[in-house]
Order: C-alpha cells, then sequence, then structure tokens
C-alpha cells in the first residue's frame, strides 16, 4: 500500500477487484463512484447487497434464485412441465428466457461435472432433476443446455445415460454458425457442429 493511500478506500477497491471481468482500473473508478455516493444511496447500495444474499434462494423444485419458495417458472401454472431445459447457471435460464421463445421449465446445475477441478456428479443439483421425473406432470423431454465445452458436453452425456433408461427423450441445443456469420471465419469445431445440428428446410 502506498504512503498515499487510504485503508477504506484500498479495501474498497480490492473488493471490486475480486469481481469476474474488474480489473484494477475499473475497480478504482468503481470505489471512487461509491465514495462519492450520497450517504442514503451509499446505504441503499449497501442494503442491496445484504438483501440479495440474505433473501435469494434456491428454487426448492427447478434449484434456480428466487426470494420466494418456487421460482416464477415454477409458479407459472402457464409453463409446459413436461418440457425441462437443463443449464448449467441461473445467467444461462435467464439468456433463455429472453429469446421469449421456450415455454417449458428449467433446472439449473450449478456448474458442470469436471474432474480437474475436482466437481462431480455429487456436487451438482442432478438428484434434484431427477427427483422431478414421474411426478404428477410425466416428463416428456430434456433440453441439455450446458455449455458447448468440454465439461458441458461431458456433463450432457452424463445426464443422457442416466435419463434415457427412464424413457425420456433427450436433446442437445444445436451448435454452429452464428447468425450473420460467414463460415469462411468459423473454426472446424464450430462448422462440425453446425453440420451436425442441421435442420430439414
Amino acid at each position: 500500500m502506498s504512503a498515499y493511500s487510504v485503508a477504506p478506500l484500498e479495501k474498497l477497491v480490492e473488493q471490486f477487484e475480486k469481481m469476474p471481468g474488474i480489473g484494477a482500473k475499473t475497480a478504482q473508478r468503481l470505489a471512487y463512484y461509491v465514495l462519492n455516493l450520497p450517504d442514503s444511496q451509499a446505504e441503499d447500495f449497501a442494503n442491496a447487497i445484504l438483501d440479495a444474499h440474505t433473501k435469494i434462494k434456491y428454487c426448492k423444485v427447478c434449484c434456480n434464485l428466487t426470494d420466494k419458495e418456487l421460482c416464477p417458472v415454477c409458479r407459472n401454472e402457464a409453463r409446459d412441465k413436461t418440457t425441462i431445459c437443463v443449464v448449467e447457471t441461473p445467467r444461462d435460464a435467464a439468456a433463455l428466457e429472453n429469446t421469449h421463445e421456450y415455454k417449458g421449465v428449467y433446472h439449473v446445475l450449478h456448474g458442470a461435472i469436471s474432474p480437474l477441478n475436482d466437481v462431480g456428479p455429487d456436487q451438482l443439483s442432478i438428484k434434484e432433476l431427477l427427483a422431478r421425473i414421474g411426478t404428477d406432470d410425466p416428463v416428456k423431454e430434456v433440453i441439455m443446455a450446458t455449455n458447448a465445452t468440454v465439461e458441458g458436453d461431458a456433463t450432457a452425456m452424463y445426464l443422457s445415460r442416466l435419463l434415457k433408461p427412464m424413457g425420456i427423450k433427450v436433446t442437445r441445443l444445436a451448435y454452429g454458425i452464428p447468425v450473420g456469420g460467414d463460415l469462411e471465419y468459423a473454426d472446424e469445431n464450430t462448422l462440425a457442429r453446425a453440420l451436425e445440428g442441421r435442420n430439414e428446410l
């Protein structure tokens, strides 16, 4: 710490630096921004963080984030409960929800199987997913929307092996060329996935 630094400000900068995607310069800008807030706004900011920590929990059905017993999607009677879309994180569920195309429900794993990082099936909400099969709304299809990574693919394959013997249709999101993308700039894996996920016209 330099002789010029102020300890509480340095501590605030350090906290911002711990956030993903925030470097030293951005952390410093955010710290000065917070420091210049009126007392009431600074208090609101601090209370919002504390409220999020104390009031947000996991939905008892899909393990997504909620401040009630069930998340808004699970509470919505109009949703198709026979189709479950499996995602790695709550952010992934939010991204799919923002498309306004999907009418089923979600299941959030909170990660992916990754032996290198000591993350096995027991660390994910897989037991909760299996408990949903064969409930009042029989599940017909489970869509694997895990990330297109080695870990995401391994997780999708692991779940597929568990679900298929139960007579559940298991599908995988198609990955490939983005809208507006040129083939010449796509890598081999992306092109291969685009060919595998092709649809009939």
